[in-house]
Protein backbone atom coordinates (compact mmCIF):
# COMPACT_ATOMS: atom_id res chain seq x y z
CA UNK A 1 0.00 0.00 0.00
CA UNK A 2 1.61 3.77 -0.76
CA UNK A 3 2.23 5.19 2.08
CA UNK A 4 1.20 9.56 2.61
CA UNK A 5 2.94 11.98 4.42
CA UNK A 6 1.13 14.22 6.66
CA UNK A 7 2.08 17.16 9.16
CA UNK A 8 0.07 17.50 11.96
CA UNK A 9 0.27 19.53 15.03
CA UNK A 10 -0.72 17.69 17.78
CA UNK A 11 -0.79 19.45 21.87
CA UNK A 12 1.42 22.15 19.86
CA UNK A 13 3.90 20.32 18.41
CA UNK A 14 4.53 19.30 14.67
CA UNK A 15 4.86 16.06 13.40
CA UNK A 16 5.86 14.94 9.93
CA UNK A 17 4.52 10.91 9.29
CA UNK A 18 4.62 8.49 6.63
CA UNK A 19 1.69 6.56 6.93
CA UNK A 20 -0.95 4.51 5.39
CA UNK A 21 -3.89 6.28 4.35
CA UNK A 22 -6.37 3.79 5.79
CA UNK A 23 -5.11 4.51 9.32
CA UNK A 24 -7.50 5.77 11.71
CA UNK A 25 -6.55 9.17 13.80
CA UNK A 26 -6.69 6.92 17.12
CA UNK A 27 -4.26 4.72 15.55
CA UNK A 28 -1.73 7.68 14.68
CA UNK A 29 -1.80 9.19 18.01
CA UNK A 30 -1.75 5.90 20.26
CA UNK A 31 0.57 4.16 17.80
CA UNK A 32 2.69 6.42 15.76
CA UNK A 33 3.24 9.56 18.44
CA UNK A 34 2.91 7.39 21.65
CA UNK A 35 0.35 9.04 23.27
CA UNK A 36 -2.15 6.89 24.77
CA UNK A 37 -4.32 9.25 26.62
CA UNK A 38 -6.68 8.80 23.95
CA UNK A 39 -8.56 5.67 24.54
CA UNK A 40 -10.27 2.95 22.12
CA UNK A 41 -13.37 1.78 23.60
CA UNK A 42 -15.37 0.33 20.75
CA UNK A 43 -14.17 0.92 17.33
CA UNK A 44 -17.74 1.60 16.37
CA UNK A 45 -18.66 5.58 17.21
CA UNK A 46 -20.44 5.00 20.19
CA UNK A 47 -18.82 5.46 23.18
CA UNK A 48 -16.63 8.81 22.69
CA UNK A 49 -13.36 7.15 24.62
CA UNK A 50 -11.35 8.22 21.83
CA UNK A 51 -12.46 12.11 21.63
CA UNK A 52 -9.66 14.13 20.82
CA UNK A 53 -9.97 17.96 19.94
CA UNK A 54 -9.72 18.30 15.95
CA UNK A 55 -9.33 22.29 14.66
CA UNK A 56 -10.88 22.93 18.29
CA UNK A 57 -14.19 20.52 17.64
CA UNK A 58 -14.17 17.52 19.42
CA UNK A 59 -14.13 14.64 16.88
CA UNK A 60 -14.02 10.60 17.74
CA UNK A 61 -10.72 9.81 16.61
CA UNK A 62 -12.06 6.39 15.37
CA UNK A 63 -14.50 8.04 12.22
CA UNK A 64 -11.16 10.00 11.27
CA UNK A 65 -8.33 9.11 8.75
CA UNK A 66 -5.09 10.43 9.85
CA UNK A 67 -4.53 11.93 6.50
CA UNK A 68 -7.34 14.01 6.87
CA UNK A 69 -6.03 15.78 9.84
CA UNK A 70 -3.09 16.87 7.40
CA UNK A 71 -2.55 20.49 7.77
CA UNK A 72 -4.06 20.58 11.61
CA UNK A 73 -4.68 20.64 14.78
CA UNK A 74 -5.13 17.86 17.23
CA UNK A 75 -5.38 18.23 20.92
CA UNK A 76 -5.43 15.33 23.32
CA UNK A 77 -6.44 15.06 27.02
CA UNK A 78 -2.25 15.56 27.16
CA UNK A 79 -2.61 18.68 26.03
CA UNK A 80 -4.70 20.23 28.23
CA UNK A 81 -2.60 21.04 30.94
CA UNK A 82 -0.18 23.61 30.70
CA UNK A 83 3.08 24.10 32.62
CA UNK A 84 2.55 21.27 35.00
CA UNK A 85 -1.02 23.17 35.74
CA UNK A 86 -4.17 20.91 35.70
CA UNK A 87 -6.42 22.40 32.67
CA UNK A 88 -9.68 23.50 34.92
CA UNK A 89 -11.92 20.16 33.50
CA UNK A 90 -8.91 17.91 34.84
CA UNK A 91 -9.00 19.73 37.93
CA UNK A 92 -12.59 19.60 38.00
CA UNK A 93 -12.45 15.79 37.07
CA UNK A 94 -10.26 15.24 40.28
CA UNK A 95 -11.85 17.84 42.74
CA UNK A 96 -15.34 16.20 42.30
CA UNK A 97 -14.35 12.98 41.64
CA UNK A 98 -16.05 12.37 38.02
CA UNK A 99 -14.31 9.42 37.05
CA UNK A 100 -14.34 5.76 38.63
CA UNK A 101 -12.52 3.47 35.92
CA UNK A 102 -11.15 6.28 34.03
CA UNK A 103 -11.50 4.59 30.82
CA UNK A 104 -13.96 7.19 29.39
CA UNK A 105 -12.36 9.94 31.02
CA UNK A 106 -10.09 11.16 28.65
CA UNK A 107 -12.89 11.67 26.04
CA UNK A 108 -15.33 12.87 28.38
CA UNK A 109 -12.92 15.51 29.44
CA UNK A 110 -12.63 16.42 25.90
CA UNK A 111 -15.82 16.82 25.04
CA UNK A 112 -16.19 18.86 28.11
CA UNK A 113 -13.58 21.66 26.67
CA UNK A 114 -15.48 21.90 23.57
CA UNK A 115 -18.67 22.19 25.55
CA UNK A 116 -17.72 24.91 27.68
CA UNK A 117 -15.91 26.54 24.31
CA UNK A 118 -19.30 27.27 23.37
CA UNK A 119 -21.16 27.48 26.67
CA UNK A 120 -19.27 28.92 29.18
CA UNK A 121 -22.03 28.37 32.06
CA UNK A 122 -24.04 25.43 30.52
CA UNK A 123 -26.64 24.14 32.82
CA UNK A 124 -26.75 20.75 34.25
CA UNK A 125 -29.46 19.60 31.33
CA UNK A 126 -27.23 21.53 29.16
CA UNK A 127 -23.93 19.43 30.49
CA UNK A 128 -26.01 16.09 29.90
CA UNK A 129 -27.06 16.89 26.03
CA UNK A 130 -23.49 18.35 25.71
CA UNK A 131 -21.36 15.12 27.07
CA UNK A 132 -24.23 12.63 25.38
CA UNK A 133 -22.38 10.96 22.64
CA UNK A 134 -20.13 9.58 25.20
CA UNK A 135 -20.49 6.79 27.55
CA UNK A 136 -19.66 6.05 30.87
CA UNK A 137 -20.21 2.51 32.26
CA UNK A 138 -19.17 3.32 35.79
CA UNK A 139 -20.80 6.34 36.73
CA UNK A 140 -24.68 7.62 36.77
CA UNK A 141 -22.76 10.60 35.24
CA UNK A 142 -23.25 12.77 38.11
CA UNK A 143 -19.84 13.71 39.09
CA UNK A 144 -19.08 14.07 35.79
CA UNK A 145 -22.07 16.52 35.30
CA UNK A 146 -20.48 18.22 38.47
CA UNK A 147 -16.88 18.45 37.35
CA UNK A 148 -17.66 19.91 34.13
CA UNK A 149 -19.85 22.63 36.30
CA UNK A 150 -16.63 22.98 38.53
CA UNK A 151 -14.71 24.03 35.56
CA UNK A 152 -17.24 26.62 34.09
CA UNK A 153 -16.84 27.94 37.14
CA UNK A 154 -12.97 27.89 37.88
CA UNK A 155 -12.91 29.20 33.80
CA UNK A 156 -15.88 31.83 33.72
CA UNK A 157 -15.12 33.88 37.20
CA UNK A 158 -18.44 33.03 38.33
CA UNK A 159 -20.25 30.71 40.46
CA UNK A 160 -21.71 27.38 38.50
CA UNK A 161 -25.01 26.49 37.67
CA UNK A 162 -26.34 24.54 40.16
CA UNK A 163 -27.42 20.86 39.81
CA UNK A 164 -31.11 21.35 40.21
CA UNK A 165 -32.88 18.50 38.36
CA UNK A 166 -35.36 20.98 37.41
CA UNK A 167 -34.83 20.96 33.54
CA UNK A 168 -33.89 24.02 31.70
CA UNK A 169 -36.15 26.49 30.12
CA UNK A 170 -36.90 26.77 26.62
CA UNK A 171 -35.20 30.16 27.28
CA UNK A 172 -32.24 28.96 28.16
CA UNK A 173 -32.60 26.29 25.51
CA UNK A 174 -32.83 28.99 22.59
CA UNK A 175 -29.81 31.00 24.13
CA UNK A 176 -27.80 27.95 23.77
CA UNK A 177 -28.53 25.90 20.96
CA UNK A 178 -25.78 22.54 21.79
CA UNK A 179 -25.63 19.81 19.18
CA UNK A 180 -25.37 16.50 20.85
CA UNK A 181 -21.86 15.21 21.65
CA UNK A 182 -19.09 14.73 18.65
Amino acid sequence: MSMHEVNVTVNGTSYTESIEPRLLLVHFIREVLDLTGTHIGCDTSNCGACTVLLDGRSVKSCTVFAVQADGREVTTVEGLAEGGVLHPIQEGFKEKHGLQCGFCTPGMMMRAVELLEKNPRPTEDEIRWGISGNLCRCTGYVNIVKAIQYAADKMGGEEAVEMSGNGVSEADLADHQLTPGA
